[in-house]
């Protein structure tokens, strides 16, 4: 079933993405039809640039699971603009400039983004709208931004020491960046850098809803892999030793209920919970950050300085608890002593439709969904200043600085 639901899914992205363009002047997509009636920031405009399918919709070909995976936020987000009242074919006019570029939807077996070919593909993409279009060179990219929802956005890695060593590819120095990745004070994460949730696809969720009256008779629940075997078998590295705390010091507690395995039950599973366990993986960020929030359960948060999405609609510090990674042996202790008020007002506020629809992607876009959150913070930068734009023959960026790998050719 699941296969056939991407089939169609796959199908849809297709006739969208039809050969002659991706949408004609005027032409609307069946479904946003709420999208084109409800412009929630204004006369914000956004021209979205037309690349060779290389970079979208011919990967989108090469491998379909790349449009249900958690960084497929990419995919959707360029959708939702060809359809948006925000949406100008006058660059002219256009506040800002989107690239439309799929940089994670090259995957290996395993489904995960390949680590050489993301920061290749960007570049290509970049130069290839400088060399067509004026509107780059003119600011070099600050009245631009680009979906990167990479663990470590626009570093391109999924360790973070090597994602740190490659740091942020240096022709996005000036763009807005919109990723999944956020921390204080780390190299990944540029000012200005707008955080986002992974994507969750819809129907996974409206497949496994419960009643709202559903007892939560789990108290902590978690899936998910404590060590890596390949990468780090000794837990050291992978999660900075979080997960493998987690596993030793609480495996044979019976108020957790944690495990590698993912039974198919797992998100009626959070439904049945009270506490949901969201530590930090490769990266600080996970799918189980909204799942818990979508769920009603209480995001249990341990990624120490995560920057988290969307904090002027989403009250984090109210809904969740956070507990420091070096407090994760306390973890039973701190949990049994929050007081029952306390328990109640976070599900009270996780029981919050605007906060759950933040958080989300939906196919037809909806009004405070994710997709509108993110045109509010681009609104937010607005006007630009008039310093972003270069004088004639000024050039700023350096485009041979960077990794030696990242300029082999794509």
């Amino acid at each position: 079933m699941e296969r056939v639901r991407c089939g169609r899914l796959l199908l849809s992205l297709l006739a969208l993405c039809g050969l002659r363009a991706f949408v004609a002047p005027g032409e609307r997509l069946a479904g946003n039809e709420e999208v084109q009636l409800h412009n929630p920031v204004g006369r914000m405009k956004v021209f979205v640039y037309k690349l060779p399918s290389k970079y979208n919709k011919r990967v989108v070909y090469k491998d379909h699971r790349c449009m249900s995976h958690m960084f497929s936020a990419e995919i959707y987000v360029h959708l939702f603009l060809l359809s948006s009242s925000v949406r100008t074919h006058n660059p002219d006019e256009a506040d800002w400039f989107f690239t439309p570029v799929y940089t994670n939807c090259d995957l290996t077996k395993t489904g995960l983004p390949l680590i050489n070919n993301p920061p290749r593909m960007m570049r290509s993409a970049i130069q290839y709208i400088a060399r067509r279009w004026p509107y780059w060179n003119r600011t070099e990219g600050a009245d631009h931004f680009f979906v990167v929802p990479h663990d470590f956005g626009a570093c391109f890695h999924y360790k973070e020491k090597k994602a740190i060593e490659r740091g942020i590819l240096p022709l996005l120095h000036r763009a807005t960046l919109v990723q999944t990745f956020g921390q204080k004070n780390h190299a990944c994460l540029k000012e200005g850098s707008i955080v986002i949730p992974p994507y969750i696809p819809p129907n996974r969720i409206t497949a496994h809803l419960l009643p709202q009256d559903t007892p939560r008779s789990i108290f902590a629940y978690f899936r998910g892999v404590f060590y890596d075997v390949i990468s780090d078998p000794k837990g050291g590295y992978y999660a900075r030793g979080v997960r493998a705390s987690i596993w030793e010091n609480f495996k044979s507690n019976p108020l957790f209920d944690i495990s590698e395995e993912h039974p198919t039950t797992y998100y009626e599973d959070m439904q049945r919970s009270l506490f949901c366990l969201c530590p930090l993986g490769w990266a600080p960020w996970s799918p189980r950050l909204v799942e818990a929030v979508i769920f009603g359960c209480i995001p249990v948060i341990i990624a120490d300085e995560i920057v988290l999405p969307f904090t002027d609609v989403v009250p984090w510090e109210e809904l969740g608890v956070f507990v420091a990674e070096r407090d994760v042996p306390k973890l039973d202790e701190i949990l049994t002593s929050i007081p029952a008020g306390v328990t109640l007002r976070k599900q009270t506020i996780l029981s919050n439709s605007t906060i759950k629809q933040s958080l989300l992607f939906p196919r037809a876009s909806q009004v405070g969904d994710g997709f509108h959150q993110i045109l509010n913070a681009l609104q937010r930068m607005l006007p630009h200043d008039m310093n972003v734009f270069l004088k004639p023959g000024e050039k700023l960026l350096n485009w041979t600085a960077g990794n030696r790998e990242d300029f082999k050719r794509w």
